[in-house]
């Protein structure tokens, strides 16, 4: 699995999850509301905002016909077109949104839904690209993402492994070489005990790439959970406040929360640590009250040493308690009193 940078954030195991902060759709149309948020998710302390490009024409039709409307979930009752009208970031904002995360000093990328969309996105200079679940069976778009050689972000949301892997051999073969797959249930709110977490593993065997979390459960513990499974990346959904009404706003987290889910992140990678099996620095100081080797009765100079004579007990001063055995039978060099532990240089 290569390691790789974005903008000089580096992504891989090694590393804390690179947290992506996903605006989506939660400005409510509002440009002032976009760039509030904005630089909210850069003070809570994300690594990187991420937008969607599309607007209703390139998404969809605007049609009454069978399968246009949807009949149930967060927009039941709107019809496609109604939907993504609403929740589309315009293209003519996506220069003023690139110019305020240059100002805040923090990446901006997005999901591009078609291919005007990364036009419009390589003339911004975007330095990743996020494929949707609901777009990774569309390999033309895929293709012409990879083409950037820019890295690229996918999620798997609702795809099968054959799914998966005919989006990766498409992106590799057109020229993509930093990859991330992120597991994904593609529900919104998801159902924590339907997370899934271990697919992380299984997408890391198969495809030898980073893997991730795009996690639209409540709360951080999927994020933490998918850190300890070895998570590169971890993406939430963020809203200035859960009450507005914003169409993804019910499952995104406020800013205090987004702050609390890099700080929770950043704390399970440290609690991995290695693999090495050693004493710890924190443990040091109390190697001394492990069991030790103690004489438990005053002895004379010459006397030989029997078991009475001996103890297994606190604190850890004294010979470890597999040398007792060794130590009967021996000779003492000098007088003990009761308590002295034992040392290799009081016996002959």
């Amino acid at each position: 699995m290569n390691e790789f940078s974005i903008e000089g954030r580096q992504l891989g195991q090694s590393f804390p999850p690179y947290i992506i902060a996903e605006l989506s759709a939660n400005h409510n149309g509002s440009l002032e509301k976009a760039l509030d948020t904005m630089v909210a998710i850069k003070n809570a302390g994300a690594d990187a905002i991420k937008i969607q490009s599309y607007t209703p024409d390139t998404m969809t039709i605007e049609s009454d016909m069978p399968g246009f409307l949807i009949e149930d979930g967060l927009w039941k009752g709107q019809s496609l077109y109604q939907l993504y009208s609403k929740a589309y970031t315009p293209f003519e904002w996506h220069k003023t949104l690139f110019d305020k995360a240059n100002e805040l000093n923090i990446t901006l990328f997005s999901s591009p839904f078609d291919e005007s969309a990364v036009d419009l996105l390589e003339s911004l200079n975007a330095p990743a690209y996020k494929i949707a679940s609901f777009e990774l069976v569309d390999l033309p778009l895929i293709a012409y993402v990879a083409k950037t050689g820019k890295p690229m972000i996918m999620s798997t949301g609702m795809a099968n492994l054959e799914e998966v892997s005919q989006a990766v051999q498409c992106a590799k073969h057109h020229g993509c070489k930093q990859l991330v797959l992120l597991h994904c249930i593609s529900a919104y709110p998801s159902p924590i005990e339907q997370a899934n977490l271990n697919s992380m593993n299984k997408l890391a065997e198969e495809f030898d790439c980073l893997v991730g979390l795009s996690d639209h459960s409540i709360g951080h513990l999927a994020a933490i959970s998918a850190t300890a499974l070895g998570a590169s990346v971890i993406e939430k959904h963020v809203t200035l406040d859960r009450n507005d009404g914003g169409p993804d706003s019910s499952f995104s987290l406020e800013p205090q929360e987004l702050k609390e889910l890099c700080e929770v992140t950043k704390q399970s990678h440290a609690a991995l640590g290695s693999s090495n099996i050693a004493t710890q620095q924190a443990e040091q100081t109390n190697l001394k009250f492990r069991r030790s080797v103690y004489f438990v009765q005053d002895l004379p100079a010459g006397c030989v040493i029997e078991a009475k004579h001996l103890r297994r007990i606190r604190p850890g001063y004294g010979l470890a308690p597999k040398e007792l055995e060794q130590l009967i039978g021996k000779t003492l060099l000098k007088d003990v009193l009761r308590g002295t532990p034992t040392a290799w240089d009081l016996v002959k």
